[in-house]
């Protein structure tokens, strides 16, 4: 937000910061709220979604116990549209319409002047999850971009690998809200996690 502070004494000094507030003073453009459908039932590729609600991070994350299974670890971002994040806080689940999505970034250790740890590099792909319970019979479904796909049908089927491991290990509905601190704790606070979810 650009605030313009005046520090002048005086009716002048106050015009013109009032002047200079209702010239300076111009509006964001609207960010998109939520998934955006095509005439074909495609998910269109969300655009302003670093304008949403940045809800955690991770890196080299992988669901398979077998030594080696994640040889080249990539970092992942989340973000949920604004309006289901409020929506959250104060109940403790999500919204119809709730859409999330995460993208992909390879990672590296060396570069600039870097001397250990890993940092971001090269934007991988996208990974969105939508809830809607009148489109989907299932109420959630699952999409992938590549770094370069502008649309991108519903995996099917509509009970596949990703909504069964969302359905049986996610922490609140199909959200991993177990791996997204601020998430988790309101999430406790409202009773809303699944109990049979392993939470450590």
């Amino acid at each position: 937000m650009r605030r313009v502070l005046v520090f002048a004494a005086g009716g002048l000094g106050i015009a013109a910061g009032l002047w200079l507030t209702s010239r300076g003073a111009t509006s964001a453009a609207p960010v998109a709220e939520g998934a955006q459908f095509e005439s074909d039932g495609k998910l269109s590729r969300p655009t302003d979604y670093r304008r949403w609600t940045y809800v955690s991070s991770g890196f080299g994350m992988s669901y398979d116990p077998a030594p080696g299974s994640n040889e080249y670890p990539a970092f992942t971002n989340g973000f949920v549209n604004p309006s289901s994040y409020e929506y959250f806080l104060a109940n403790g689940k999500w919204p119809d319409k709730t859409t999330f999505v995460l993208e992909e970034y390879s990672s590296t250790s060396h570069g600039s002047i870097n001397q250990h740890g890993s940092y971001q590099q090269r934007f991988l792909g996208l990974a969105v999850e939508v809830k809607d319970e009148k489109r989907f019979p299932d109420k959630w479904a699952y999409f992938t971009f590549g770094p370069d796909a502008k649309s991108a049908a519903a995996i099917t089927p509509g009970r596949n690998d990703c909504w069964q491991c969302h359905e049986k290990n996610a922490a609140v509905e199909h959200s991993f809200v177990q791996f997204y601190p601020v998430l988790l704790k309101v999430a406790r606070e409202k009773g809303t996690l699944k109990p049979s979810v392993k939470l450590e």
